[in-house]
């Protein structure tokens, strides 16, 4: 159980983050490319996929709702997204495998890019 301030640090960090909407990000996880990208196990979806659907219905609830898992859930998202952001190639990212697995995990790391 997560004390109310931790559940606000965890909520804004989440919403800081997060920055596809759950239409957005639907849209996405509907794509191959989004299928293709990250860790597979045994052949199946990738771990980052299926975080993604975790997050569309997360966002998609009141927050009187979330549940601890949800949560939980969103302290994972928002430490994967800040480990990945870290290690951001070099040159365009537009088409790469690195922004399509933050995309699964709700980050669209080109979305504030005025290009």
């Amino acid at each position: 159980m997560t004390t109310g301030d931790e559940r606000r640090e965890t909520l804004d960090s989440f919403r800081e983050l997060v920055n596809m909407t759950p239409a957005g990000l639907e849209k996405w996880l509907a794509t191959d490319e989004s299928r293709a990208a990250g860790e597979h196990k045994d052949g199946g979806e990738s771990t980052g996929h299926a975080s993604g659907r975790a997050i569309v219905e997360i966002l998609r609830k009141k927050h009187s709702d979330l549940s601890d898992a949800d949560y939980r859930h969103m302290r994972k998202v928002t430490g994967y997204i800040r480990r990945h952001l870290a290690q951001r190639p070099a040159g365009d990212v537009r088409d790469s495998r690195w922004r399509h697995s933050l995309m699964n995990w709700g980050h669209d790391p080109t979305a504030d890019d005025s290009a």
